[in-house]
């Protein structure tokens, strides 16, 4: 079987989109899902004028341009509009709906994964299915995990109408359920998470996978323009937060291209960024992640305070916060923004060798918790 193989991010050409040809009705079984076989009728023809005004997303040399006979045929604007249509979507941002209808967009993101022929890849929000199939075109298998019940139930048959091979071959399989209350996934365990991620639970839902997923090797996830920048944001930056420190608890983090707001449908009115992320270890320490990401919340919490007064709920007072951060041999006088993640699980560890017990924030860590995150979050665009 031939797939197309992913190559480096750059993007260049004249981003002209090629011809798709009109899908035939699959004579193979239905992918793997967890829902209900359903039938949809083959996609409407693209329209090539619709896709001129995709220009901004990038261009692709003409190799690039190119699908090989059993590659997933990618879904143009025309079809992804006339496929909404016949589903009775409207995208809603209640569920942070943006569908990608530029293939040229598909195709750099793609690449930019880096993808291997052997990976398994998760894929949050798969919507209509543009990435899914771009996805199938350069990995082993993809796991998509879509809450809406309406997509969710479509998303085999178009499947199985543009990528009949993979189809066929069982290298597709759906997940219908809200992605951070997902605790496990059919098949091998996922070693890539490519997704366009909902951007009012972005952050959420990646830590989350992050986490509940240590199989994961690389991600790469196209988000907000801003919440891009959080998250690849280094220590003293304006930006660089909770997001920026717990996202490098998992991984090293980089921004990777931005995308325009064209490619979308319907457009937002932000730009957004792709971010990537390589797995590695997590910092030594004798502190759990979550003592270490408590340490975090307390002192982004307040974050114009100083360390000292930023962590006084946390330690159960400003002198005993004092005294564990010179046991870290970190400066009490110093803000939040400026410590590195490592820095953070040296002060969580330090929490053990302070008598008493080892601070948890109680509950009124609790709150500043809470009420960082609902400033934290990013806005909905």
């Amino acid at each position: 079987m031939t797939r197309v193989r992913p190559s480096s991010a750059r993007v260049g050409g004249d981003g002209a989109e090629p011809e798709t040809p009109e899908p035939a009705e699959p004579e193979s079984p239905m992918p793997e899902s967890h829902l209900p076989e359903s039938h949809l009728p083959a996609a409407a023809e693209s329209d090539d004028a619709e896709s001129a005004d995709t220009a901004d997303a990038g261009s692709i040399t003409d190799s690039d341009s190119e699908e090989t006979d059993s590659a997933p045929a990618l879904l143009g604007p025309a079809q992804i509009r006339a496929l909404a249509e016949r589903l009775g979507v409207r995208p809603t941002k209640q569920l942070g709906q943006n569908f990608v209808i530029d293939p040229n967009t598909i195709r750099r993101i793609v690449r930019a994964a880096g993808l291997r022929p052997t990976d398994t890849v998760v894929e949050v929000g798969p919507g209509l299915g543009s990435l899914t199939l771009g996805l199938l075109g350069a990995a082993e298998r993809v796991v998509a995990v879509e809450l809406d019940p309406v997509l969710a139930a479509a998303l085999p048959a178009t499947i199985a109408a543009h990528a009949p091979e993979a189809a066929a071959q069982g290298r597709f399989a759906l997940v219908h359920a809200d992605a951070l209350r997902v605790l496990e996934l059919p098949g091998p365990p996922p070693t890539a998470l490519v997704a366009n991620l909902p951007y009012n639970v972005a952050v959420p839902v990646l830590l989350h996978m992050l986490e509940r997923f240590p199989s994961l090797e690389r991600v790469l996830v196209m988000v907000q323009a801003e919440v891009a920048d959080r998250l690849a944001a280094e220590p003293g930056g304006r930006v660089y937060g909770v997001p920026s420190v717990k996202a490098r608890w998992y991984a090293e983090v980089r921004r990777a291209g931005s995308i325009g707001r064209t490619v979308f449908w319907p457009a937002p009115h932000v730009d957004s960024g792709l971010v990537a992320l390589e797995r590695r270890e997590p910092p030594t320490t004798r502190a759990s992640r979550k003592e270490v990401f408590a340490v975090v919340d307390a002192a982004f919490a307040q974050r114009r305070k100083t360390l000292r007064a930023a962590l006084s709920g946390w330690a159960g007072s400003a002198d005993r916060a004092e005294r564990i951060l010179r046991r870290a041999g970190v400066d009490p006088g110093a803000r939040g923004e400026s410590l590195a993640v490592d820095r953070y699980a040296a002060i969580a560890a330090a929490a053990h060798d302070e008598p008493g017990a080892v601070p948890d924030g109680g509950r009124r860590q609790h709150r500043e918790r809470r009420q960082y995150a609902d400033r934290d979050q990013e806005p909905t665009p």
